[in-house]
């Protein structure tokens, strides 16, 4: 990394939750007009667009037949994490998705320990409980009924987490345009089957909004780039959760639901227990978990 500048990495990482909070929010404007894994594909679709600037470095590409099968691995796992997402949107408020999404480091935390050997000391123990119990919290299994959409977010979150540690593998073998490129073109193939039984013929209007997520989801990877290269992580992971705050206020003024603040408490929970981990692991030089937008869509 170039000369830290803490003030540019902060402006890029509001930058980025704006975007991927604008992902959620035009999501939700479709109300399920269109079935939740045809619209997840056709995000896809339309992103492609984005891919064409690394068509003949991706031509040109020549993977062992072991990256193969971890790029195809990753596909199914981000196709699953994708599909789950958009149907979560459909289901449950905005806040709540948004909250749900700070479970995916933690959920990468695990499955390092489970798949990459990785050592759990007991301050990363005590801190993942501690984002379990905040995700009771906005769960709050007993005290109402759960909606498919939360079990939904819980596999997205577990789905993202397997894809993001196979990207990081595949990322010490080939270029990163490359891990992002094959990863548009393999979800775009493993969500055409899902896609397909569920298919119906969707308006202009919602091809548009289908076009809008897949820039502002291209933007917020762009502009957390631009974010990590200008400041460390410990700096600019607390702005995500700026993006909780707006997908409360976003869900109160533009889709009627009401501010939940155990939802609140829940996700400012589990984003505590995510800086905790992010600067005990800068602090030792040893980072693997991600930070929260790392493990995004």
């Amino acid at each position: 990394m170039d000369q830290a500048r803490p003030s540019v990495g902060i402006f890029w990482m509001v930058v980025t939750g704006l975007c991927f909070v604008a992902v959620t929010a035009l999501v939700k404007t479709m109300h399920g007009r269109v079935p939740a894994p045809e619209a997840a594909f056709l995000r896809y679709v339309l992103g492609l667009v984005f891919v064409i600037p690394f068509w003949r470095e991706l031509r040109n590409m020549r993977p062992t037949r072991r990256q193969w099968k971890l790029m195809a691995v990753r596909g199914v796992f981000q196709s699953l994490g994708v599909a789950f997402w958009f149907f979560a949107m459909t289901r449950i408020p905005l806040a709540e998705v948004t909250s749900m999404n700070y479970l995916n480091p933690i959920f990468v935390t695990l499955l390092a320990v489970l798949l990459l050997g990785e050592k759990l000391a007991l301050r990363r123990i005590l801190a993942i409980a501690v984002a379990m119990i905040g995700a009771l919290i906005i769960l709050r299994p007993g005290f109402r009924e759960l909606d498919p959409g939360h079990l939904a977010m819980l596999i997205t979150a577990s789905c993202f987490a397997a894809s993001y540690l196979i990207a990081k593998i595949l990322s010490a073998e080939v270029s990163p345009a490359m891990v992002v490129a094959t990863m548009s073109v393999s979800v775009t193939i493993g969500l055409a089957p899902l896609a397909i039984p569920v298919w119906v013929w969707p308006s202009w209007w919602d091809v548009g909004i289908l076009f809008l997520v897949a820039c502002f989801a291209t933007g917020g990877h762009y502009a957390m780039t631009l974010a990590f290269k200008a400041a460390p992580l410990t700096v600019t992971q607390p702005v995500t959760f700026l993006q909780l705050v707006w997908s409360v206020a976003l869900g109160a003024l533009l889709f009627d639901e009401a501010v939940d603040p155990w939802v609140i408490a829940g996700g400012g929970i589990i984003m505590g227990a995510v800086v905790f981990i992010t600067l005990r692991e800068a602090a030792l030089n040893r980072r693997v978990t991600p930070g929260v937008v790392e493990t995004k869509h």
